[in-house]
């Protein structure tokens, strides 16, 4: 085979944050501080202290290679630190501040973390388990030197600021392999030890590249995006760096995450479109119910990290006017897979066939392949009908596990495929629905029963907030869907009027026998319902014979 006469030139994240500062030099970072107030910067004022951190990050001995964590919200200097510590070619290793103690004990340990920036907010919780993490791991506090703690039980904290202090504003960045690690993102999950997605440095340029060039409408040095899907999940599903490259400025909440808070900064800065799980625009929904208006400027939400109930897009696109644009995607996928972007002969459609078609997950964005295939590994037909295991394959999307031959072996097919363990049918037209996860599908006399679709048609009444379901031991049909259910504020629906209102969209069989309420559900680290804690806590529910 001929080769092209091509220069091969490493694609690097130096280079992203470079061209954001060369061609954006006025698009902002937007941050919510830990310690109170805001902080606003351009992102030639982002490059210059990316370098001097990069310059301090040497001088305390960080070598390429070497793992370096974070524990913060989102803010400035977690996004300097998502530079900084790749462009040198050391491995930015975020850590999910929600995890519980043995899950944060096994990923330290597991990553073999050198040094640990913290926010002050968990400083407190570092000093709980820092007994269980390496002798030698080094403590950052992320802040200046009138705000560092009086008293600390960490060893030797060192001052963010201090170690920025002084450095050269000007670097040659080394150049290496495009391949090189960049970037470490555990799963959080649901069984067995987390597992590490291991980035490079190809791999998120080529990510960052494709999100934007499947959802350019979103892109633009005119455009201010909210991420309210944490930085240390998934990249923030690659923001950062798309975000930079397009020149679109970044507006980042800290650690004020609710409904009043989201809605007040993104009036004030007039954010464009806003990112993150399905619970947060539900508390931003209520929010804008209570004001009877949208914030200034709010035209697109992006939601993906569990499927967004129908009747959150409903209102969001009829009642405010909002884009509402479902995605899909998993860590190992860096993250983004799929997004709900209309063709010009879809936007036709009548309204409520648009809003059927964006509750599906969306169609595959460039440098994603994906299959389904049954129980016997065989690929089934792209119809809308057959219903399979999803499998993905891309350049952005993981080969295996880091330091984890077992868990890799398990997740990755004979043709090389990764498993995502999601149930789906993919449509002519490249329409990813997923139907479940293939552990949380309820199987009742041999039939398979969608907890989705009930949850979904559940939280349609006016007087359900969030509703779950999980599967229950039944005598006669094997299995039978209970479901789960938080009532919204001020209402009271019965058990029968909430089976009464599913049971017009679903088949007889598939309505739940039982209906239970709570005050309220149990989340994973990610936002996600636990379904895991669910199903502990109802491990002795007998429904009715």
């Amino acid at each position: 085979m001929m080769r092209g006469l091509m220069m091969d030139r490493p694609l690097l994240l130096s280079s992203v944050i470079d061209y954001a500062a060369a061609i954006h030099p006025k698009s902002e970072v937007v941050s919510v501080t830990v310690e109170g107030g805001q902080h606003r910067y351009s992102y030639v004022e982002a490059r210059k202290r990316i370098i001097q951190l990069a310059h301090g990050l040497q001088e305390m001995g960080v070598k390429p290679g070497d793992r370096v964590a974070t524990l913060a919200w989102n803010g400035y200097r977690h996004f300097e630190l998502y530079f900084a510590i790749s462009a040198i070619g050391a491995i930015c290793h975020t850590l999910n501040p929600r995890l519980s103690t043995e899950q944060m004990d096994y990923i330290v340990n597991h990553a073999g973390d050198t040094v640990l920036f913290a926010d002050l907010t968990f400083l407190p919780q570092l000093e709980q388990v820092q007994g269980l993490f390496p002798d030698d791991l080094r403590y950052v506090a992320l802040t200046d030197r009138a705000h560092m703690p009086a008293e600390t039980k960490l060893p030797n904290l060192d001052c963010y600021e201090e170690i920025l202090a002084g450095k050269p504003e000007e670097i040659v960045w080394p150049e290496f392999d495009e391949n090189t690690a960049s970037g470490l993102c555990y799963t959080s999950g649901t069984t067995g030890n987390p597992k590490g997605a291991l980035y490079s440095h190809r791999s998120n340029v080529l990510h960052s590249l494709f999100v934007i060039s499947t959802n350019i409408g979103t892109f633009g040095a005119d455009k201010k995006i909210l991420p309210v899907v944490p930085l240390f999940h998934a990249n923030a599903w690659g923001l950062p760096y798309s975000a930079a490259l397009s020149g679109a400025s970044l507006v980042f909440p800290g650690a004020a995450l609710d409904g009043p808070s989201i809605f007040n900064l993104m009036d004030q800065e007039e954010v464009y479109s806003a990112w993150g799980v399905p619970t947060v625009w539900l508390g931003l929904l209520q929010e804008m119910e209570s004001r009877g208006r949208k914030p200034k400027g709010f035209s697109q939400t992006i939601i993906g990290g569990s499927a967004a109930p129908g009747p959150m897009i409903d209102a969001l696109e009829k009642k405010y006017q909002i884009d509402v644009m479902h995605g899909w995607g998993m860590t190992e996928m860096s993250p983004v897979g799929t997004l709900a972007i209309l063709e010009p002969d879809h936007k036709a459609l009548p309204i409520d066939k648009r809003l059927q078609l964006k509750r599906k997950q969306g169609r595959p964005m460039f440098g994603v392949d994906l299959k389904i295939v049954d129980e016997d590994g065989q690929v089934l037909p792209h119809d809308g009908e057959a219903i399979g295991e999803l499998c993905v394959r891309g350049s952005a999307i993981v080969s295996g596990y880091y330091n984890d031959q077992p868990a890799s072996e398990a997740a990755i097919d004979d043709d090389g495929w990764f498993r995502t363990g999601d149930v789906a049918s993919i449509s002519p037209d490249s329409f990813l629905t997923l139907v479940d996860r293939a552990k949380d599908l309820v199987k009742s006399g041999g039939e398979w029963i969608s907890s989705i679709d009930i949850e979904n048609d559940a939280m349609g009444h006016p007087g359900v907030a969030e509703a779950a379901v999980i599967a229950i031991a039944h005598p006669k049909w094997d299995e039978r869907p209970l479901l789960i259910v938080v009532k919204a504020a001020g209402a009271d629906p019965s058990k029968q009027e909430i089976l009464d209102h599913i049971a017009g969209n679903l088949a007889k069989w598939q309505v739940p026998d039982e209906v239970e309420f709570v005050d309220e559900l149990p989340h994973t680290a990610t936002g996600k319902v636990s379904k895991l804690k669910l199903r502990q806590q109802f491990k002795e529910y007998i429904l009715p014979a």
